[in-house]
């Protein structure tokens, strides 16, 4: 497939960046400003923007806002934030700190640079961005992998290769989310440490979930007592279920059809799954396989 068929954002395909191992959200900024022309920073009303939906993160930090602030008051915005054109506005597909700190130092415009992003490419960018450069809570963490899985038809196995972390650490993670809404709280309050949360979204009773969340609290419970407490009681258990793995084969496949088509192409629950970008891209894959209308 020639380069030139590849839908073009960075200066190099997207997906080329996001399917190589250990990319970085600053390598990512970085081929954004090395691919943009002194005329594509433009400064944007700050009304017109809008932070990233599929933002992750819902807490920042008060004081490095401030502190961001204050710098932005004596020297400016140092480095452009990125957006993509939307209906009524901009989207901020990156920087969405530097916008919230430009807020509070007065400024009326802020450096900004438009791509023309998809929606599932401003999604992955912004769970990037967090996972590499903030400190998410656990229950954030665990939600923004959940939401790579699900919205872009990822296993387990490969949302760890592209976040650089291992298998066992996305599934403990993704195991909190079935714990009741109150303990989820707790936890993203740092009530509860990660070590209480793991033996506790072991455990398959939601009412005694909640009870032993309140005694952890109460009563300052360590890991060790709470795993005592949960081992020598009869309280149901979650029963292990695997994760279905697709097979070496269909990941061959999976491969050797990207490349051929040009996009992202997923086999999912027998479905043969090919993205496009627009029209003009569907009319590019369908000549590709010699479909005639």
């Amino acid at each position: 497939m020639q380069e030139q068929s590849k839908r073009k954002a960075l200066g190099r395909g997207l997906e080329e960046l996001f399917n190589i191992e250990d990319v970085s959200y600053s390598n990512l900024e970085e081929k954004i400003m090395e691919t943009a022309r002194i005329d594509e920073v433009k400064e944007l009303p700050i009304k017109d923007l809008r932070p990233n939906p599929y933002q992750p993160r819902k807490v920042f930090d008060e004081d490095a806002l401030e502190e961001l602030a204050e710098s932005i008051k004596e020297h400016g915005v140092f480095q452009p934030i990125i957006v993509k054109k939307s209906i009524k506005g901009y989207d901020i597909v990156a920087g969405e700190r530097r916008y919230r700190a430009s807020i509070r130092a007065g400024r009326e415009t802020i450096p900004a640079i438009i791509r023309n992003f998809t929606d599932e490419e401003m999604m992955e960018i912004a769970i990037l961005e967090n996972l590499q450069r903030e400190n998410l809570n656990v229950i954030e963490e665990a939600n923004a992998y959940k939401n790579l899985m699900y919205k872009l038809n990822l296993t387990q196995e490969q949302v760890a290769k592209r976040v650089n972390k291992s298998r066992s650490h996305i599934t403990n993670l993704l195991g909190l989310l079935t714990l009741p809404d109150i303990v989820k709280k707790s936890i993203s309050e740092n009530k509860l440490t990660m070590g209480h949360a793991r033996v506790l979204s072991k455990l398959d009773d939601e009412n005694k979930i909640i009870e032993l969340t309140k005694k952890i609290e109460d009563e300052n419970l360590s890991v060790r007592e709470l795993e005592d407490l949960t081992r020598n009681s009869d309280i149901p258990r979650r029963h292990k279920i695997e994760s279905k793995q697709k097979s070496r084969e269909y990941l061959d496949l999976e491969k050797e059809l990207s490349e051929y088509l040009g996009t992202r192409v997923k086999l999912i629950n027998k479905k043969l799954v090919i993205n496009f970008a627009n029209d003009q891209d569907l009319n590019r894959i369908l000549e590709t396989i010699n479909y005639n209308k």
